[in-house]
């Protein structure tokens, strides 16, 4: 069953810095997170962050695709995924900025995932791991922002390596 939520709340180019959003993200995570396009809000979870821009507070400041190819340490229960939703966005809202291709990112995740780890990402689309990557949607929230602006979807997928 995949449980569906609507919250109503302003627009920020930094996602998690509104409150509500902050919030459901804080109240969903589990475990160990990776936070791999963090931006300036800090969560209140076991966060490692990860961006690009080195004037903001993260652990490491890399490619998101060059963090996860290389990561060697210990994998997380969470991964966040808030990347600029579109190749305008990211030119006019984060420097220029171009995040990694998406679809080598996605497929790298799972080597960075606990088995029963969850995938929590924010953008236009309600799927984003899929059954293909042995990925389950367990929730979606849908974040309206009001007038003619785009809502913001959320979704909650987890992860079912083979035994």
């Amino acid at each position: 069953m995949i449980v569906f939520e609507h919250l109503r709340c302003p627009l920020h180019r930094y996602t998690f810095s509104v409150r509500p959003i902050r919030l459901w993200v804080e109240q969903h995570c589990e475990g160990r997170v990776l936070n791999l396009f963090a931006g300036p809000t800090m969560l209140d979870v076991i966060e490692i962050r990860n961006d690009l821009d080195p004037a903001m507070p993260a652990d490491y400041h890399l490619d998101a695709l060059a963090l996860l190819r290389n990561w060697t340490g210990d994998s997380f229960n969470t991964i966040l995924l808030d990347p600029p939703y579109a190749m305008r966005k990211s030119m006019e809202l984060y420097k220029g900025h171009i995040c990694s291709p998406f679809r080598q990112l996605k497929d790298e995740i799972p080597r960075c995932l606990s088995p029963g780890g969850i995938v929590i990402t924010f953008g236009y689309h309600s799927i984003v791991m899929g059954a293909g990557r042995k990925f389950s949607l367990e929730r979606v929230a849908l974040f309206s922002h009001g007038g003619a602006i785009h809502d913001t979807i959320a979704s909650i997928e987890r992860y079912h390596p083979d035994p």
